[in-house]
């Protein structure tokens, strides 16, 4: 199936939707476009699951103001259709004395509207949550 290119209304005007989503990650966790989202999207994560794109602004908000040197790296993006993949790896520095480097590396599994509008945020990790809080004591100062 050949992948096709969504565009929606975005940051002034018609967005590609794949550009957006690869700003945004180089930005993650600031300036946000959360008008990419629509008002009722589901996100889910190891840790969480919830609807409303106010609560996905919010959890935003808590990574920005929580933890340290915040950093997404996008590694793949690819569409087909109204289903957008992404591989990433997510660090950051936790707020203890010692700043312990941490990342978690996974996948996102988007679901687009035909608003063209994400109507769905499902992210994957590569570890389980005991190891990620394992980092807090394996990892160097960063």
């Amino acid at each position: 199936m050949a992948a096709t290119i969504k565009t929606t209304v975005g940051r002034g005007g018609i967005v590609n939707l794949i550009e957006a989503l690869r700003e945004d990650y180089a930005r993650f966790p600031k300036d946000q476009s959360y008008d990419l989202y629509a008002s009722d999207v589901f996100f889910q994560d190891p840790m969480n699951r919830f609807r409303g794109v106010d609560r996905y602004r919010a959890m935003i908000k808590f990574i920005d103001t929580a933890f340290l040197n915040v950093r997404m790296d996008l590694h793949t993006i690819e569409q087909i259709g109204d289903d957008i993949q992404m591989r990433w790896t997510l660090s950051w520095n936790a707020p203890l004395p010692w700043k312990p480097r941490m990342a978690i590396s996974g996948r996102t599994e988007l679901k687009v509207n035909s608003a063209g509008l994400i109507a769905s945020h499902v992210d994957y990790w590569d570890c389980s949550r005991l190891n990620v809080v394992k980092q807090i004591f394996n990892s160097s100062q960063g």
